[in-house]
C-alpha cells in the first residue's frame, strides 16, 4: 500500500464525508418482518390448497401442536393427513431455516463493508508520531446494487425451493395416506378370507372323517387354507408397513400414533378431470421450473458483476491523519488498489459465462422433463380412474350376480356349500382388485396435481397389477 504525500488536502474531508453517508445509507438494509415466508406460503397456498406455518417461537410451536392434536381426534382425511404434515413434519421445519440464511446475505449485500481503522505511534529522540487512517471499500460501494440483485434472486429462489420442499411433503402425505388406508382395508378383508378358508379347512377335515369328501378334495381345501394364512400375514405386514410410512411424513410419535384411518378409500368420481392446457400450465406454475429459470437469470446478472469487477477487483480509499511532537497535525487520504498484473479478470469471466450456459441448458432440460411428466401423468390417471371404474361398475356387480345365483342353486339343493366357498373364493381377486384400482386412481390424482403446478411427481408406477389375495383351487 502506497501513502501519499501528506499535507493539508481540502477535498479530504469532502471523501470521507461521502463515505460515512454511504455507509450510513447502506445501514438501511433490513430484515422483513416474516423472513420472506409469505410468499412461500402464498407459492403453496396457490397450489395445494393449503398454506405451511413457520415456527420460530415456542408460542407458534404451541399453536402448531395444539392444531395437530386437535386434527387427531378424528379420523384422518386425505386433506388433514396434508394439514399435520406441513404443521408438524420436522424435516420440513428444518429447510425453512435456508430462508433465515438466503436473507442474511440479501441483507448483507445492501450493507457497505466496514470501514478498517489503523492507528500507529513511533517515538524516539524526544519526538512522538502518530499515524491515523479510515480505509472504506468503495468498489463495494460501487458494485453494490448488482451484488444486492444477485442476493435478492438468490433469496426468491430459496423461497421457491421452500414452497418446492412443502409441496413434495403434502404430496408424500397423500399418497401416503391412500396407502395405508387401502393396505388396512386390504388386510380386513384379508382376515375375513382366512375365516372362512379356517372354517371350509374344518368342514372338510370333518367330511373327510366321515367318509364323505375324497383326500384330493380335502387337501385343497387345506391347501387353501394355507394360502390364505401366509396372504394374511402379508397383508397385515403391509398395512404396517404403510400405516409406518404415514407416520414419518406426518412427523407423529408417542401418544400421537393410536391416530385412526377411515374405513375405506374415499368413492370414485363419476368422471375424471381434465386439465386445460396441462404443459402451458405446468411451464408456467411448476415450482422446478420457476428454480431453473430464476438460477439461469442469477447467473446471468452474477455474468455482469464478473465483468464489472473485471480489471478493478480491489478499491479501498480512506482518510488518513498524522501528528508529531512539536509539529502541526498533517491529513491526507490514501488508496489501496489491486494492479491488473497478472491477473485481468478473464479466468473469473469465462467461469462465469461456462456456467451461466450451463444454467441455460439445465432449464431447459427441467422443462422437457416437466412436459413429459405431465402428459405421462395424466395418461395414468385417465388409466387409473379407467380401470377402477370398471372394477366397479363391471368387475364387483358381476361377481356379487353370480354370488347371488350360486346362493339361488344352494338353496334349492342343486350345488353343496363347497359350491359356495369355491364361489367366494373367486371373488377373492375381484375385491382385491378392486381396493387396489381405487387406490391406484388417488395416487395418480396426487400425482397429476403435483406434475402440473407443484414438482417431479418422482419415480414409480402409478399403477400396480392387481394380485388375488390367496391362490383359487381348482377342481369345485
Amino acid at each position: 500500500m502506497k501513502r501519499l504525500p501528506h499535507g493539508p488536502v481540502p477535498r479530504a474531508a469532502g471523501l470521507s464525508a461521502a463515505a460515512l453517508a454511504a455507509l450510513l445509507l447502506a445501514g438501511c438494509a433490513s430484515f422483513s418482518p416474516d423472513g420472506g415466508f409469505g410468499t412461500v406460503e402464498q407459492l403453496t397456498q396457490d397450489r395445494i390448497g393449503q398454506a405451511p406455518k413457520l415456527q420460530r417461537t415456542p408460542e407458534q410451536a404451541d399453536a402448531a401442536g395444539a392444531r395437530v392434536a386437535e386434527l387427531l381426534k378424528q379420523p384422518l382425511t386425505a386433506d388433514s393427513a396434508v394439514e399435520i404434515a406441513l404443521l408438524n413434519n420436522r424435516g420440513l421445519q428444518a429447510s425453512y431455516a435456508e430462508l433465515g440464511i438466503a436473507e442474511s446475505d440479501l441483507v448483507r449485500a445492501g450493507r457497505l463493508a466496514n470501514p478498517s481503522f489503523s492507528f500507529g505511534r513511533l517515538s524516539g529522540g524526544g519526538v512522538v508520531e502518530i499515524d491515523r487512517a479510515v480505509v472504506f471499500d468503495v468498489l463495494g460501494l460501487f458494485t453494490m446494487p448488482l451484488a444486492r440483485q444477485a442476493e435478492q434472486q438468490r433469496f426468491e429462489q430459496t423461497q421457491l425451493q421452500a414452497a418446492y420442499e412443502t409441496v413434495g411433503v403434502a404430496a408424500e402425505a397423500r399418497t401416503a395416506f391412500f396407502e395405508a388406508v387401502a393396505a388396512a382395508q386390504l388386510a380386513g378383508y384379508q382376515a375375513q378370507v382366512q375365516q372362512a378358508a379356517e372354517a371350509s379347512n374344518e368342514l372338510a377335515q370333518r367330511m373327510r372323517a366321515a367318509g364323505n369328501f375324497s383326500p384330493l378334495d380335502q387337501m385343497r381345501e387345506q391347501a387353501f387354507h394355507s394360502d390364505a394364512t401366509m396372504q394374511l400375514a402379508r397383508a397385515q405386514h403391509q398395512a404396517l408397513a404403510a400405516r409406518e410410512q404415514l407416520v414419518r411424513v406426518l412427523g407423529l410419535g408417542g401418544a400421537q400414533l393410536g391416530f385412526t384411518l377411515p374405513d375405506r378409500l374415499p368413492d370414485l368420481p363419476d368422471q375424471p378431470a381434465t386439465p386445460k392446457d396441462a404443459e402451458q400450465t405446468a411451464m408456467d406454475r411448476r415450482l422446478d421450473v420457476l428454480m431453473a429459470k430464476r438460477a439461469t437469470e442469477a447467473t446471468a446478472h452474477s455474468l455482469g458483476l464478473s465483468k464489472a469487477t473485471r480489471f478493478i477487483n480491489v478499491l479501498h480509499a480512506g482518510y488518513q491523519s498524522q501528528s508529531s511532537t512539536g509539529e502541526a497535525p498533517k491529513h491526507g487520504y490514501e488508496i489501496e488498489l489491486e494492479l491488473p498484473l497478472f491477473d485481468f479478470g478473464s479466468a473469473r469471466v469465462a467461469r462465469a459465462e461456462a456456467t451461466y450456459m450451463q444454467a441455460v441448458h439445465r432449464t431447459a432440460a427441467v422443462a422437457l422433463n416437466a412436459r413429459s411428466e405431465v402428459r405421462e401423468a395424466y395418461s395414468a390417471y385417465q388409466t387409473a380412474h379407467g380401470l377402477a371404474k370398471h372394477y366397479r361398475d363391471e368387475v364387483v356387480p358381476l361377481r356379487k350376480r353370480i354370488s347371488d345365483e350360486n346362493l339361488l342353486r344352494y338353496n334349492g339343493m342343486l350345488s353343496s356349500v363347497f359350491d359356495l366357498l369355491a364361489d367366494a373364493r373367486d371373488q377373492i381377486a375381484g375385491v382385491t382388485g378392486a381396493v387396489q384400482a381405487l387406490r391406484d386412481y388417488w395416487v395418480a390424482e396426487t400425482r397429476l396435481q403435483t406434475a402440473l403446478a407443484g414438482r417431479s411427481p418422482g419415480a414409480g408406477p402409478a399403477m400396480s397389477p392387481a394380485q388375488p389375495a390367496a391362490a383359487s383351487p381348482a377342481g369345485h
